[in-house]
């Protein structure tokens, strides 16, 4: 058991909220950035911030962080009006990298501590702690403009928890890095939420943010899609995917949209998903699928967070999955280290 669910389950304590959002809006000249947002994330929660690039993600977050303001609504953090009543109690990664490329690592990381209350001895004890668990060890006499993006990655992260923050609030933190850090970057996510902490990670990553999260907030054009526990989504989305492998691979091109049921076929190198309409008769269409050519595997798939989203936005899918292919470009560049 893990987040807002073991706080519940613990101790007889009303459950608070750490952050509270009703009716934001945010503008930027013409474009709405937000629009009559409402949002409640309970304490103890791990909860992603998904959609594709310029939904409203890091505006949303932004606000939350007092770094921008609202054009109207409300907002609390931790119970009080404004993060900066309450930043000693927030860890924030923001998506714009950046390190005092001049100093050395150790050197950082302590006066990062020293900012948020902690005395010399314990931010020294907790730096070179932190270093050693994300592999870092050797550098905290480095200058951090010799560190790779990837160990710089870290080393901000590490500057975001080493106050052991209430609420941990980390934009984009997969964005570049290679599959070896987004382990790691994954475990100590777990490793946070499981003390007790409020998280908040945004990411077009949809993946990343199924692996994690107890709940989910979507939202596109500045308006929110969805929002709901992850258990509820599972329950409330029946499956509504086929998966087919060909024996051969070349009949991943045939017409399996011509299959009765069948909405749209989306294929992969080795696979197609039949996505299916409304009151498709499963039974009959995996009949048709195996008819259809000769077959390694036909089931029944659980949606991803990708389906669901395409779902709920409406109009035309691959125009939706475009945009949110377009979302990942920008990780091309992986930070390695």
């Amino acid at each position: 058991m893990i987040g807002w669910e073991k706080i519940q389950a613990s101790g007889g304590k009303q459950l608070t909220n750490a952050i509270e959002i009703r009716g934001l809006n945010k503008s930027f000249g013409p474009k709405l950035a937000v629009q009559n947002l409402d949002l409640t994330v309970p304490q103890g929660a791990l909860y992603g911030f998904i959609g594709p690039n310029g939904a409203g993600k890091s505006t949303t977050i932004r606000m939350i962080m007092s770094i921008i303001f609202p054009d109207s609504g409300e907002l609390s953090v931790l119970g009080k009006a404004s993060a900066v009543e309450s930043k000693d109690r927030i860890g924030y990664l923001p998506e714009e990298r950046g390190v005092y490329r001049k100093m050395k690592v150790g050197a950082f990381l302590k006066y990062m501590a020293r900012l948020k209350g902690l005395d010399a001895a314990e931010a020294e004890r907790r730096t070179k702690e932190w270093l050693v668990r994300v592999g870092l060890a050797d550098t905290y006499r480095k200058k951090c403009e010799e560190l790779s993006k990837g160990m710089q990655q870290k080393v901000q992260f590490i500057a975001a928890v080493i106050n052991e923050p209430e609420l941990l609030i980390l934009d984009e933190v997969f964005s570049g890095l290679d599959p070896e850090n987004r382990r790691l970057m994954r475990d100590l996510i777990r490793e946070q939420n499981d003390a007790g902490r409020t998280i908040i990670f945004s990411t077009h990553a949809m993946n990343e943010a199924e692996q994690l999260c107890d709940s989910i907030f979507m939202i596109r054009g500045g308006v929110k899609v969805l929002d709901m526990p992850m258990k509820q989504l599972w329950s409330t989305y029946d499956p509504k995917t086929v998966v087919v492998e060909p024996t051969n691979p070349a009949d991943i091109d045939l017409a399996w949209e011509t299959l009765p049921g069948v909405r749209e076929a989306v294929r992969s190198e080795q696979f197609v998903d039949l996505r299916l309409g409304e009151n498709a008769n499963v039974a009959t269409l995996m009949q048709g699928a195996t008819a259809m050519a000769g077959v390694r595997k036909v089931e029944l798939k659980r949606p991803s967070l990708e389906d669901i989203f395409i779902e709920l936005v409406g109009g035309d899918s691959e125009s939706v999955r475009k945009e949110l292919r377009a979302s990942a470009k920008p990780v091309q560049e992986v930070a390695r280290g």
